[in-house]
Formats: structure tokens, sequence, C-alpha cells
């Protein structure tokens, strides 16, 4: 009997973190005669009642209430910790497969069954990602190449409002050229390589934790899974994604709560990532990035200057957006 823990960490989303567990037991059932399933929620001093709701409604889960947020990444680490990975009495106790799920997202069928059957016949994988969906059943990329200057562009400049560009830019945006893989893959019935896997969704093998590590928790959230799965495949340990395997995610709940403090923490964990990993990232690559992210929030602060001069934007959402651009600026340089 192979063994599968999936780990949810989860602040403020009491409504779909109750239809996620719900989805996660379903599918679990459908791969119960081989793969025991244990579900493991870390409840980022949700105050919303989260916590409460899983020990009402879920006994069989192992609930870690934390007293603050942790954020995304020592949360995880927290229940990774307490399945006995990164720790010096780290043993044979370790589940085979470890699944990081967010709890705005729902499995779908025997999705559970179909990551973990992949990591079982192919041992020599370190980490796999599902089949997205977002809400209203369109694709959604869930798997990456690494990202270069092009997505730096493709991201922060709106190139949308350039007349003429729209076509163009949608093409863009699905093209390798934004580290995207072809959408045929996806909808293929065929496990691809990919750079990295969403963290939205990331079953990763108990012996590529073992063999590299916690995730890092310098990444307060954002980068983290890319970071993992650069270090595995660093370790020979390639990241496959597994179309067949479908889930539904409810994009970015919890962040949308505090918008600009996320897109802060996002390009904070971004300039990490590329500090940190200086042979695909060299001097020069710093420069130019330095240069695209003020020159690329320069553009970006006159737009909602002008939104709200238009009366599109309110005065306290301007100067909210204002100094988060400028944070990430002084973070940049």
């Amino acid at each position: 009997m192979s063994r599968l823990a999936v780990v949810i960490v989860s602040y403020n989303v009491r409504e779909l973190l109750r239809r996620c567990l719900q989805s996660v037991y379903a599918s679990a059932r459908q791969s119960a005669d081989w793969l025991a399933v244990d579900v493991h929620v870390v409840d980022n001093a949700s105050h919303d009642s989260s916590a409460q709701m899983v020990a009402d409604e879920f006994p069989d889960a192992h609930l870690l209430p934390c007293p603050n947020n942790l954020g995304f990444t020592r949360a995880n680490n927290l229940a990774l910790e307490r399945l006995g990975f990164g720790t010096e009495e780290e043993n044979h106790s370790c589940p085979d497969f470890a699944l990081l799920l967010n709890p705005d997202t729902e499995v779908v069928d025997d999705a559970l069954g179909k990551m973990a059957a992949f990591l079982r016949d192919n041992p020599y994988v370190g980490a796999c990602g599902p089949r997205l969906h977002y809400t209203d059943g369109s694709l959604q990329h869930a798997g990456f190449d690494y990202p270069g200057l092009a997505q730096i562009v493709l991201d922060l400049y709106p190139l949308a409002e350039v007349p003429g560009l729209s076509r163009l830019l949608q093409r863009l945006l699905e093209s390798r050229f934004n580290g995207r893989y072809p959408r045929r893959q996806w909808l293929g019935a065929m496990p691809f390589p990919v750079g990295f896997a969403l963290g939205a969704a990331l079953m990763a093998r108990g012996e590529s934790i073992r063999a590299i590590g916690l995730l890092d928790e310098g990444y307060f959230m954002y980068c983290e899974e890319m970071d993992w799965c650069l270090r595995m495949r660093e370790a020979g340990l390639p990241i496959f994604a597994v179309p067949t395997a479908q889930i539904i995610h409810h994009e970015a709940r919890s962040s949308r709560q505090v918008r600009w403090q996320s897109f802060e923490r996002l390009w904070v964990s971004r300039f990490r990532f590329f500090r940190l990993h200086a042979y695909l990232y060299p001097q020069l690559f710093h420069v130019c990035l330095r240069s695209l992210v003020h020159l690329g929030l320069a553009w970006n602060s006159l737009i909602a200057r002008r939104r709200f001069a238009q009366g599109q934007l309110s005065g306290d959402r301007l100067a909210e957006q204002l100094d988060a651009y400028k944070k990430v600026m002084n973070h940049a340089t």
C-alpha cells in the first residue's frame, strides 16, 4: 500500500476549503485499494472559522492551527516536518508522496491516484503536476519553463493598450516566448516534462524531498515551487505534467484579499530566485531586469494616475498601488 500526504495551507477561504476537502476525500476513495491518503490542513490564522469547520466536518484531517500567518512556504514546511521530512530523525515513516494543494482547488475524479501512479511507475521523476482548469472550465497553464526577460516584458508592460497588438499579444502569451507549453499537450493524454509545476497542485516523491530538502523559507510566498523544482532537476529528478489528472483552480482567492501586498511579495520572491540561481541569470540579466522593472512600473504608474483622473480608481486604491510599485522599484535597485 502506497501512502500519500495531502498538505493544504489555508487562509480565510472557508467555503472553498470545504469544497476542496470534499473533493480530496472523494478522489481518495477511488484509489483506496492501493493508495492510503492522509490530509493535513495548516490554517494560517484565519478569522473566518476555517479551522473550526475542518475540526467539525472533517475529523479525519490532521489540523494544524497557527496563531499567526506563517506564509505559504513556512506553513507547508511545518506540515512536511510533521510528516518526518527535513528532520534529524527522518526515517521510513515518511509517506511515499506529498501533494501541496491550494485550498481554492477541487480535485476531479481520480486525479490523486493518477498523479501518484505516475510517480510510482516512473521512479526517476521528482515531482508532477496535473492539468488545471479555471472555474469557467478554461485551461490554466500548470507547468512552465523558467522565466526570462521576455516573460518579464509580457508581465509588466500593458501592451494590450497599444493599438493593433492585441492579437499578436495573445499569441505571445500562449507561446514558449512566455514560458508556456502547447495547449495540445495539456489537452492530450501523454505526460510531458516541464520546467516546473505550479504550486497550486504539486505532488513530489518522498525520496525527492529527502534528497533536496524542504521548501526555501526565504520565500514567504510565490516562486517557492520554482526553486523546489529547479533543485530537483539539478539533482537529476525531472518534473512532469500529467494532463489526465485534472483539478479545478479557483485562482488566487487568498492573495486577492491583499492584492498589492501580494504584488510586492511576488516580485521580492522573483528577485530572490533570480539572485540565488546565478548560473541561469548572469549579471547582464540583472542589469536588463532592473531597467525593465523601472520602466514598466513607471508606465503602469502613469496608467493608474490616468484611471484615477477619469474616476475609474479611488484615491486610496491609487495610493496603495503606487506604494507597491515604489517598493518593488526599491527592491529592484
